[in-house]
């Protein structure tokens, strides 16, 4: 499958129940996260799938400590109760693939990870991040995503070396 085909799926899954990001740290500990933000495009030559985690997630230390993550979008109207779970809890107090039984697949490289029994998989190296700064955000972006003092988003720039629908 091409990155892009099935575009339509992964926008649909963000603006509503959301996708799971499944990163493994150089330890073998797997954690999974709900996300609603990502961009999928062509950059640097290549297909990119970009995901944004605050610095204060647990995830954002297991991506820094990865060389892979997974973006796996469930079947509509499935997994619901395990995105919530995924999006509430902290890995840092849970094993979340434990605690909602999901079911983990070996990817196409060492260390990548994704959950069986999702409609649409994208399997990426990270070939690079960002972190956002408040100077260059609009103040807009500002109040309503960032108010008080936590800090913004990290982007982190997956290559996509496969996209699989299930």
């Amino acid at each position: 499958m091409q990155y892009h085909e099935k575009f339509d799926g992964l926008c649909e899954a963000l603006e509503g129940e959301g996708a799971f990001l499944v990163a493994e740290n150089s330890h073998g500990r797997v954690n999974a996260m709900t996300i609603g933000w990502a961009q999928l495009g062509f950059i640097w030559g290549q297909p990119v799938l970009t995901v944004l985690v605050r610095p204060s997630r647990y995830t954002h230390a297991v991506l820094e400590d990865a060389k892979h993550f997974s973006v796996c979008v469930p079947k509509r109207g499935e997994f619901k109760k395990e995105l919530a779970f995924c999006g509430s809890k902290s890995g840092r107090d849970y094993d979340k693939i434990r605690a909602c039984a999901l079911k983990l697949k070996d990817g196409a490289e060492k260390g990548l990870k994704y959950l069986d029994g999702c409609a649409l998989v994208y399997q990426c190296e990270i070939c690079g991040k960002a972190d956002l700064s408040r100077e260059n955000l609009s103040p807009v972006q500002l109040a309503r995503y960032y108010p008080g003092s936590d800090a913004p988003h990290t982007l982190y720039f997956g290559k996509v070396i496969k996209a699989e629908r299930s």
